[in-house]
C-alpha cells in the first residue's frame, strides 16, 4: 500500500467495553483500510494499558443515524411513559453493574 494516503482509508469508530457485564462506550476514531487492520491499530492506540475487556470496530459510513433535527418524534412521545424510568425499581443488593 505505498503511496496510498491514510486519510484515504476508510473511518472507523472504536467502542471499548471496559469490564463483563458494562457496556461498550464510543472512545473515538481511526483510518485503516480494512476490519483487521482497524481492530488491531484500536487495540493497539485505545488500550494501551489493559483498560478494555472487549473492543468493537464499526466502519463509520455504515452507521444510521437519526436526524437531531427530528428529534421531538423520536423522544417526546417516551416523556409519558413514566413505567420506563428506572425509579420504579429497586436494585438487589450485591449488584454492581445494570
Amino acid at each position: 500500500m505505498s503511496g496510498e494516503r491514510h486519510d484515504a482509508w476508510p473511518l472507523w469508530e472504536v467502542f471499548i467495553r471496559s469490564g463483563h457485564g458494562l457496556s461498550h462506550k464510543h472512545v473515538g476514531s481511526l483510518h485503516a483500510p480494512d476490519a483487521a487492520l482497524a481492530l488491531q491499530n484500536a487495540r493497539d492506540v485505545y488500550t494501551r494499558r489493559n483498560e478494555g475487556a472487549s473492543v468493537w470496530v464499526v466502519r463509520s459510513s455504515d452507521i444510521v443515524a437519526g436526524d437531531p433535527s427530528e428529534r421531538d418524534s423520536y423522544f417526546g412521545p417516551a416523556e409519558d411513559k413514566t413505567f420506563r424510568s428506572p425509579t420504579h425499581y429497586t436494585v438487589p443488593e450485591g449488584v454492581k453493574n445494570l
